[in-house]
């Protein structure tokens, strides 16, 4: 229902959904109405290893958008701005150094 009624309206064409495989995302009518809108859906792959890094940033991001309480599309896109800028090139590097890649 969210899909259709929130996010769709939201999309225009060029766009790009990423979901997760949680089963709501796939039932039927999800993939069409998103396509339907000229977005193209993505699915994330499973859960790997590989992916801590993200899943570190991803985390910190949250924390700052449960923080900022948007309540709009356009208040989110603005918390997501002000939150990606307190990122540092030392936090990203931090991530992958955490989940073992080397720095350098």
């Amino acid at each position: 229902a969210d899909v259709g009624q929130v996010l769709v309206p939201e999309l225009t064409p060029g766009d790009i959904v990423v979901m997760d495989n949680l089963p709501a995302h796939k039932v039927a009518g999800v993939r069409q109405a998103i396509e339907g809108a000229g977005a193209t859906l993505r699915y994330l792959p499973p859960y790997s290893p590989d992916l801590n890094p993200i899943e570190m940033a991803f985390s910190k991001l949250k924390a700052l958008l449960r923080k900022a309480a948007a309540r709009t599309v356009p208040e989110l896109w603005q918390s997501i701005g002000e939150a990606i800028a307190q990122f540092s090139a030392q936090d990203c590097r931090h991530y992958f150094e955490a989940a073992g890649y080397e720095s350098g």
